[in-house]
């Protein structure tokens, strides 16, 4: 049974963007709390150590209640479930005892999202990025960024991929949905339904995430209201 999203909070402990990608907003009206801003500039600090390095978050750019937290949510789904409630745009990890771990999330823009009960089918480290033809049709100018792969037409894994430097494929059965969760190349959209139809997090959110989710976990989208 999908759980109903209703918690109080607790202390935290180029999938391409739209062709009219959304505005950097700037400082958001509601400053992060004094007492959480320390932790969180270092939850969201600059990573090295990796093969390309990831920068430190602007927290101005996004609304602090898209910022990860530790958060109570009754559930009957098992631990490690990843449950996705697009129309608030928040992922969850269901860590168990009434308690999953948020993230805010980046979800499809009007016609692009999808709902359903997929499995975390593969994981990969600073991702090569393979548009579907589809989507080359529709931004055929997307085809300058491309180049040919091993796996066909598609863009190396890197600081400029949209795919960010971690990816977690959803399938359903013995089928690929296309989908993935994944980096973003703009964290400023978070809390947007902004995506193709792919679930984009902060990349230092999707690392965390990645550490935390094991292959084989079952992911349950949630259908945004209309």
């Amino acid at each position: 049974m999908v759980p109903e999203f209703q918690q109080r909070e607790m202390v935290p402990e180029m999938e391409p963007v739209a062709p009219a990608a959304p505005p950097r907003p700037g400082a958001f009206a509601r400053p992060i709390d004094p007492a959480l801003r320390n932790q969180y500039a270092a939850l969201y600090a600059r990573i090295d150590g990796e093969p390309f390095p990831i920068p430190a978050v602007q927290l101005s750019d996004i609304d602090p209640e898209y910022l990860r937290k530790t958060v109570m949510l009754p559930s009957a789904e098992p631990p490690g479930t990843i449950v996705i409630d697009a129309q608030n745009h928040f992922l969850y990890l269901v860590e168990g005892g009434g308690r999953a771990m948020r993230y805010g999330v980046g979800v499809g823009r009007q016609g692009f999202g999808w709902s359903g009960v997929a499995t975390l089918h593969d994981k990969q480290e600073w991702p090569d990025w393979y548009p579907p033809k589809e989507m080359i049709a529709r931004q055929p100018e997307l085809r300058r960024q491309m180049s040919e792969l091993q796996g066909g037409l598609g863009m190396a894994g890197g600081p400029r991929n949209p795919l960010g430097p971690r990816a977690m494929y959803l399938w359903q059965g013995n089928k690929d949905t296309l989908y993935r969760i994944h980096g973003t190349v703009e964290p400023w959209t978070i809390g947007q339904s902004v995506s193709s139809g792919c679930i984009r997090m902060i990349n230092q959110d999707v690392i965390d995430l990645y550490q935390r989710a094991p292959v084989g976990a079952k992911v349950v989208v949630l259908p945004a209201r209309s």
